[in-house]
């Protein structure tokens, strides 16, 4: 399947470098659209428009005879920077701070969403996959409207959480509006395209430099002095025109993969589903008439459990009623049970927060997770735990045959399984694990028959739901009905 993912980073990267469309040699250079600009400012500040200070910290970005990159600093003096340029760039290109081409980088306005107001608020929640519904965003009344109000092409950078980095390009603006105080308004000086910059805004090279700019673990932020600083790759003007329409065709292209791709996988989970619902219907292949009949199997696995539960079995079974309703659905020789009458279940170890992803040693031992249940298990990303926490006992270890299940987990998740086929070792498994243990009845054909389920949904609509996690019981699994063949 195409990752379509990847592809759009490409894309893009292509875009900035200057490789997605033939140069011309007869562009004006970049170099000469850089100089207009800063000319551009001076005149912005002697009009009153900008201020002195806004300009300051303004630099030029040279190729000195040595074809080393240097940065030229208000100043006067020069700095070599050969080893911070991001890459080379093709001839007529140039390299820029996004200060120097920026006439504003203004952080928002510090008041609260209000229900009734003058302007709009937007806020770094009201922008959700590049889009803003302006219905919905609050409002506010400013004290300082012409600081803060948004104007066309302007793009708002989210500046601290979370989403640090995460741009957007005013578009459309059906309402009067301002900004909150966790985004950063840049407004680009005239030959600049913002949409250009925008794309940029979404390459691997913007976000590269961002995760290095941006300060703190639990609260990552990046402020304004560190936006400006940026690099950028400026195409000559009429370039910077040529390239949008290709970018813009491209990435629409790559969101049709995306579209179909998503159609194929629901396609693919339908067809999943229905062939694991002909297999548990016995519609998958034909019966054969001189099988041992699975009532006799039942009977079987019932002998053996009451063998190793000794008092704390209960006699529990499902048979076929004289009125021949409750079976008419399953295939001659088929039986309904409950999952507690053919499987034995253990929950896995409880260990505190600080033992986990310990050293590997001989005290240790390798221990499964809801991450490792995929498709198969996954052993190559377990943790280790004390072996201490098995507290001796056997059955905490996973054997060949095994099926384990997700009992806790997100709602998409909660219900998962996979068979244990193989093993590196001795291995035991965490709470949030449920083991299931065939007795008698094929593991695989088991495994097939909760994977039907887990794809119906039937373990969520089973479970408990907190805020974020799905649970389902013990109880709930073993009263499952299973049809046997």
């Amino acid at each position: 399947m195409i990752d379509t993912t990847a592809l759009r980073e490409k894309v893009l990267d292509l875009a900035i470098r200057g490789k997605l469309i033939p140069q011309d040699p007869n562009d004006e250079p970049a170099s000469v659209l850089l100089e207009r600009i800063r000319a551009q400012k001076l005149q912005m500040v002697k009009e009153g428009k900008i201020k002195a200070k806004d300009i300051k910290d303004d630099t030029i970005i040279f190729k000195g005879d040595d074809n080393c990159h240097y940065e030229k600093f208000a100043d006067g003096t020069i700095k070599n920077i050969q080893e911070e340029i991001p890459f080379d760039l093709p001839d007529g290109w140039a390299w820029a701070r996004l200060g120097a081409l920026s006439s504003s980088i203004q952080y928002g306005v510090n008041n609260g969403a209000e229900k009734s107001g003058s302007h709009r608020l937007l806020r770094i929640t009201d922008i959700q996959d590049g889009n803003v519904e302006w219905d919905n965003v609050p409002f506010t009344t400013p004290e300082d409207e012409d600081k803060y109000s948004l104007h066309l092409n302007d793009i708002v950078f989210a500046r601290t959480g979370a989403t640090v980095g995460k741009s957007f390009l005013i578009k459309s603006l059906p309402f009067p509006s301002v900004y909150a105080s966790y985004l950063i308004r840049i407004r680009l000086i005239d030959g600049i395209s913002p949409e250009y910059i925008y794309k940029f805004f979404n390459s691997g090279c913007y976000w590269e430099q961002i995760t290095d700019k941006s300060i703190g673990v639990g609260q990552p932020n990046c402020n304004g002095t560190s936006l400006k600083e940026l690099f950028i790759p400026v195409p000559p003007k009429k370039e910077q025109e040529r390239i949008l329409p290709k970018t813009i065709d491209a990435l629409n292209i790559i969101s049709s993969i995306e579209s179909n791709k998503t159609e194929i996988n629901e396609c693919s989970a339908l067809v999943k589903s229905k062939i694991l619902e002909l297999a548990i219907q016995g519609k998958l292949v034909e019966q054969d008439e001189n099988d041992e009949p699975a009532s006799v199997l039942l009977e079987r696995i019932r002998a053996e459990k009451k063998t190793q539960l000794g008092k704390k079995y209960v006699e529990s079974y499902i048979y076929k009623g004289d009125d021949n309703c409750y079976y008419e659905n399953i295939p001659k020789n088929w039986a309904k049970c409950a999952l507690a009458d053919i499987a034995v279940f253990e929950r896995g170890i409880t260990f505190s927060a600080s033992a986990k992803e310990v050293a590997k040693t001989p005290n240790n031992i390798a221990c499964v997770r809801t991450a490792n249940v995929q498709e198969c298990l996954e052993l190559d990303d377990m943790i280790y735990v004390d072996k201490s926490y098995m507290k001796n006992n056997s059955k905490k270890l996973l054997r060949i045959g095994d099926i384990i299940m997700s009992s806790a987990n997100s709602k998409e998740l909660v219900g998962k399984s996979c068979i244990v086929e193989s093993l590196n070792g001795e291995t035991t498994f965490g709470g949030f694990v449920l083991v299931i243990r065939a007795i008698e009845v094929n593991p695989s054909y088991l495994h097939l028959y909760l994977k039907n389920l887990f794809l119906k949904g039937a373990f969520y609509k089973k479970s408990t739901q907190t805020t974020n996690i799905a649970n389902i019981s013990t109880r709930d699994l073993e009263s499952l009905e299973i049809c046997l063949p």
